[in-house]
């Protein structure tokens, strides 16, 4: 298996933190833009699109700021990826921060993928 390479996205989102996190942290909220249907039990989530179904564990949750997942399929390595909310102190402007893993000839694919998952987010909360 070849190494993953970190990559990092910051996404301009004119919502309030606390709506932009039950999206990004409940199975319902992430349901609406992330997968088709999201499950959880516990510390595991299966996330489910048309094709295929993934597991991930919840790594770790702080409310109302971010949320991290590792791949089952990644258990035992340093991979994860995390949805994570930051608020500029002056402007108040809010941004959804994303860290993930990926193949290095993957990577361009995994950008685009976050990109168009992220308009969609975008689109269901009214924000530009």
């Amino acid at each position: 298996m070849d190494e993953k390479v970190k990559y990092e996205m910051e996404f301009p989102i004119q919502v309030s933190p606390a709506l932009l996190y039950q999206y990004i942290s409940t199975p319902s909220g992430m349901s609406e833009w992330y997968a088709d249907n999201v499950n959880s039990r516990g510390e595991f989530f299966t996330f489910i699109w048309s094709e295929s179904e993934e597991e991930a564990k919840l790594l770790s949750k702080k409310s109302p700021e971010r949320i991290k997942f590792r791949w089952l399929e990644d258990e035992g390595t340093d991979f994860y990826f995390e949805l994570r909310i930051q608020v500029d102190e002056i402007t108040k402007d809010v941004s959804l921060m994303i860290t993930d893993f990926a193949e290095e000839d993957e990577v361009e694919e995994g950008k685009m993928l976050w990109e168009n998952m992220v308009s969609e987010l975008k689109q269901i909360l009214g924000s530009s």
